[in-house]
Formats: C-alpha cells, structure tokens, sequence
C-alpha cells in the first residue's frame, strides 16, 4: 500500500513539477511525507496504520524533484559522476533506519522507531530556503528575471563572474502534458523505459524482501523443513502466531547491514561504467548480472556465502536505479522532465507492489521458481536496455520537443 500511494502520487506530482516547478512540489512532498510518517506512530489500529503509510508513500513519490533540479543544474560533463554520489546519502538513510531498528525495536517499540526516522524529514523542511528553484525550469517558462537571480546567487557563492551574453528563451510550449510522453520522438523511449523502471524495482525490492524472509526464516542447506515449514517449538511466540513470524535477532541485524552496505559496493564501478561505456551498455551489463546473481541464490552455500550473494545482488540492484534515474532526468526534455520521471516512478512501484508476492509468497512453494521468474524479468530488463533509441551520454538537457538544444 506504501507503493500504491508512491504509484497513485507520483504521476499527479510529476504533472505539477512541469507547470508549476520543482522547488514548490519537493517541499509539498517533505511536508507530506513527515506529516503522515508522524500521524502513523499515533495510529490506533492495522487498518489506520496501512492507511496513513500509504499517505507516506504519495509523499514520498514527490522526493524525485530532488534529483530533477540537480539535474537540471549540473553540467553535461559533470552528471554521470555527480548523480550516482546520491547513492551514498541512500545507503546512510538505510543504514541508520537498520541501526535504529535494532536498537529502538526491541525496547521503546515501532512506534517511537517511525517518530525518531521521521525528525531528519522535518529538518530538511527547515532549510529548504536555501534550495533554488531550478534555472532551467524558469527558463522553460520564460521566468529569465528568477534563472538570472538564481545563477548570479550561485556566481556569487563560487565567487566566480557571469558570463556574457543572455538567456534566451525557447519556443513557447504547453507543459507536463501526457501525449508529449508518446509523441513519435520519444513513443519507443518512453515504453522501454517504463518496462526497464519496473523490472528493477521488482528485482530491487525482491532482494530486500528476500532478503528479510531468508533471514527469517534462517533458510540453510542443511535444513531438512521447507522453506515455510520450520517447527519453532512448541513454546515459542511463533507458534502460536498465524504469521509464524519472531523479531530479528543481533545477528540477523548485522547481516541486513551487511547487504546492505552492498549498494555502495559497486558506485565507483557504475560511475566509471555510465561514463565511459554509456547509459545503455553499463544498464544492460548490470542488469544481465543481476540476472545471474539472482539464481546463484539456490545454490548450497553457508550462511556467509549466502551473505555474500546478498551483498552482490543488492549492489547490482543499486547501480541499475542509479542508472536508469539518470537515463530517465536527462532523456526527456525541460518541458516534461518531471512527468516523465514521475510515470517512470508510477510503473517502478507496480513492480514494487508485485515484489512480496513473489519474494515471500511464491518463494515459500518454490524456491527455484520465484528466483526463476525475477532472473527472467532481469533478462528483459536487459535487453530493453541495450536496444534504447537514444543514448544520453554526452548530450545536452533537451529544453522542450522542438528544440534540439538548450538555450545559451
């Protein structure tokens, strides 16, 4: 239901960036988001609590402006190296939310966990003051006076010197609309791109829960149960339990950080990979890892080695939503930008929705078949990847579709 929220939000926020800008709806979204996360420590009942994470997740779907305006500032030279670096700032969030996790779990309870994980939200509302509206953007809308004001504010941080000359402005064009999305330009972008978004969020989302129902279940060759079918005990909290679940353990904690810690595993690789080889080349070889990985999982292994593939996947994973984010901010032009991101991030939730299903549904029948059907998936998503129409490295943000280039 988070990722129902994510997908339903998303495409409306996306919408709303184009024509009314990308600070506006990034603070909406914080604001959104801690107001929600807050209420859920409060909520009185299971129904309540699903409600209001689902709210959580409309928030959420609105952080994606984030990347947008970095985007839209960065220079062509300087993106494949600069936006894949956000992927440390995730990896701190996910290891601090494990860590507490840990620690708050156990004793104060999930409640006061979602409260303390909701305090760096409504931090970052504090000094939104000092975020700039992207100067792209007022450019796109024919606001030169705000992309003036907003570049010589950042001349005058560096202590650097405009340059000469003026902005000019583009054609004028009507924005975030849908049909832009399969104008005959981008038609075949955009539906590869979609089918890309949600097979990596399935992948991504099926290791992690994977990754949690393996360590719940303390799954190992040696087990003679099935998968599902341990006997806790007959005095143990489970087995009175319908959901046959118990609390992590220290060890179960260490070994999420562990994989976690994954996704940053491969960074300086992925960087050097989307700069040199291109977008497409290094999606399409991490994303044919990923397949691979994804069945070595059934091989018997120790609890390390098991770890050991854990960590590779989630660092696979990692880097395939680094690089399908940048593909898909530098794709489209200024015009539609955030909606193209925000459909992209509608469809990455569908995938997300369908992950448990199959990482703690179908896994409990078939092993096998579950690791099968994400490695099949990693496949296509590989091959939409190779045969993109457009590779954007090197090439200039797109102002709007009738321009080539943007303004000077």
């Amino acid at each position: 239901m988070v990722f129902f929220g994510y997908m339903v939000f998303s495409i409306a926020l996306g919408l709303l960036a184009d024509r009314y800008g990308r600070w506006k709806i990034l603070l909406l979204s914080f604001l959104w988001g801690a107001y929600f996360s807050l209420l859920t420590s409060f909520a009185p009942s299971y129904i309540w609590f699903v409600f209001l994470r689902t709210m959580v997740g409309g928030g959420v779907s609105g952080h994606a402006q984030g990347l947008i305006i970095k985007t839209e500032f960065l220079p062509t030279k300087y993106r494949g190296y600069m936006l894949p670096l956000s992927q440390v700032f995730w990896l701190a969030g996910s290891l601090l939310i494990i860590g507490l996790a840990s620690v708050v779990n156990p004793t104060i309870g999930w409640r006061w966990l979602i409260r303390i994980a909701s305090i760096p939200g409504i931090i970052l509302i504090l000094v939104f003051k000092f975020i700039p509206e992207s100067a792209r953007y007022n450019v796109s809308t024919g606001n030169t006076a705000a992309a003036l004001a907003t570049l010589r504010r950042i001349a005058e941080i560096n202590r650097a010197t405009m340059p000469e000359g003026v902005l000019q402005e583009p054609p004028k064009e009507r924005r975030g609309r849908f049909k832009d999305l399969i104008h005959p330009k981008y038609l075949r972008t955009t539906l590869q791109i979609w089918i890309i978004w949600l097979g990596i969020a399935f992948a991504y989302y099926g290791v992690i829960l994977a990754s949690a129902e393996l360590l719940e279940r303390d799954l190992s060759c040696g087990s003679t149960a099935p998968l599902g079918e341990e006997d806790p005990g007959p005095a143990s909290e489970e087995s009175r339990s319908p959901c046959h679940c118990r609390p992590f353990g220290p060890s179960a904690y260490q070994t999420m950080i562990i994989s976690t810690a994954g996704e940053i595993a491969l960074n300086p690789v992925n960087i050097l990979g989307i700069n040199f080889l291109g977008r497409r080349l290094s999606l399409c070889i991490t994303m044919g890892c990923t397949a691979l990985f994804f069945l070595l999982l059934n091989i018997c292994t120790s609890s390390a080695g098991m770890t050991g593939f854990l960590f590779m996947l989630r660092a696979l994973v990692s880097a395939n939503f680094n690089t399908i984010y940048i593909y898909t901010a530098e794709v489209y032009p200024t015009t539609m930008r955030a909606l193209g991101m925000g459909t992209s991030g509608s469809l990455c939730r569908v995938g997300a929705m369908v992950a448990p299903f199959i990482s703690q549904v179908l896994m409990s029948a078939s092993f096998l078949g579950a690791l099968c059907l994400f490695s099949s998936v990693c496949v296509v998503c590989a091959i939409s990847a190779f045969t993109l129409p457009i590779e954007t490295k090197g090439r200039a943000l797109q102002v709007c579709i009738a321009t080539p280039g943007a303004p000077a």
